[in-house]
């Protein structure tokens, strides 16, 4: 099975440097742009299953990128962030080392959903898309921290050990028996595509 994982396309708070977490903030301009613009390269992978968060930016990548009506998976939300959603990144950085940790997957903020129980979640949205007879391509329209936590469930990288996933990103990895194989990470528009299945 090959995975291809899109986060969704820059949404207000991002653009403002704002933690979201699960909240349920909207697409900017610049996030509908860049979601269109990465259609054609999720498209020349023929997704033949997709899936999305239930949070509306995931919803509307999805409808841009060209697939409307598509499944809704909560376990591929954005994590419960706690008392730190709606806190602007520079505030946080101010209070010493707690964000750097955090973005390491090892802090859970006040409140807040730990790494382990979102790679927990995470991994079992996975198991029941390989568990699908159907196999083939498969697309999840998600968040930043779920697809972390796909990269350390599936290849052991920690979060610390990865750039972070940008807006409107395509991820993609391979699901064989042997084992799930990296062959793409924050591909976006414009820049040489993976090859979709079946092409040389």
């Amino acid at each position: 099975m090959r995975l291809l994982l899109v986060r969704h396309g820059e949404t207000v708070w991002n653009a403002e440097r704002r933690l979201q977490g699960d909240r349920d903030i909207p697409l900017s301009a610049t996030g509908r742009a860049q979601a269109s613009a990465l259609a054609p390269v999720v498209a020349a992978h023929a997704p033949a299953c997709v899936v999305t968060s239930p949070l509306a930016r995931t919803r509307e990548t999805a409808e841009l990128l060209g697939f409307p009506g598509e499944r809704h998976d909560a376990r591929w939300q954005e994590a419960d962030l706690g008392d730190w959603t709606g806190l602007r990144t520079a505030v946080l950085r101010e209070r010493g080392g707690a964000y750097a940790a955090w973005r390491a997957g090892r802090f859970t903020p006040p409140g807040g959903e730990p790494f382990a129980a979102l790679t927990e979640r995470v991994a079992a949205g996975v198991a029941d898309l390989r568990a699908d007879p159907g196999g083939g391509v498969v697309l999840v329209v998600t968040h930043g921290g779920p697809i972390r936590a796909v990269l350390r469930h599936l290849l052991g990288l920690e979060p610390a050990r990865i750039v972070p996933v940008g807006p409107a990103s395509l991820t993609v990895l391979d699901l064989g028996v042997d084992g799930a194989r990296l062959h793409g990470y924050n591909i976006r528009a414009g820049a040489e595509a993976v090859q979709p299945v079946g092409r040389s």
